[in-house]
């Protein structure tokens, strides 16, 4: 009886590593390839996603496009009114925010604009972009450089907080 005793004894050991797994929190994450998400509001079509690769967050409810993403946003009548390419996205869900960054550009078709910046933020619920970092606007007849700049959503009213310079040039002679 005293060796059954302890033998019971020495084999109640636990192992410290299998308990601390016991623990452990598995965080989901989605894959998906080829991603193509259309976005409406008010049962109205008013972007489309291209992606070749999207993680989607189930701990912080977050959808990320780690290489690149391409935006198309249509007017009322579905024609493609700007385009938006980053490197990288990411969706906060629960916000209602958007974070792009590394080579962001903006297409503005009918304004014959275009955007460049190094990182840009979307706020769905009030639909600003914005930036606080560089930003250069090539228009038809001049490029501006700035930092930090706020726009609506469709990229109509694009306002630079503080001009840096601006280069003037011939109609249809920008780089």
């Amino acid at each position: 009886m005293l060796g059954f005793m302890c033998l019971l004894l020495c084999s109640c050991e636990n192992d410290m590593g299998k308990v601390a797994a016991l623990n452990h929190t598995v965080i989901t994450v989605e894959e998906a390839h080829g991603v193509t998400v259309l976005m409406s509001q008010s049962a109205k079509m008013k972007a489309r996603i291209l992606s070749p690769y999207m993680l989607r967050y189930q701990d912080t409810p977050r959808i990320e496009f780690p290489r690149t993403l391409h935006v198309d946003f249509f007017d009322s009548l579905l024609n493609i009114e700007s385009t938006l390419d980053a490197h990288y996205g990411v969706y906060y869900e629960a916000q209602n925010k958007v974070y792009l960054r590394d080579s962001v550009k903006i297409i503005n078709i009918a304004k014959k604009e275009t955007i460049y910046c190094e990182d840009l933020n979307w706020d769905q619920n009030t639909g600003m972009f914005y930036t606080h970092k560089n930003v250069r606007i090539y228009e038809p007849t001049q490029i501006l450089f700035g930092k930090g700049m706020q726009s609506n959503q469709d990229f109509t009213s694009v306002k630079i907080d503080t001009i840096t310079g601006t280069v003037v040039v011939q109609q249809g002679q920008l780089p």
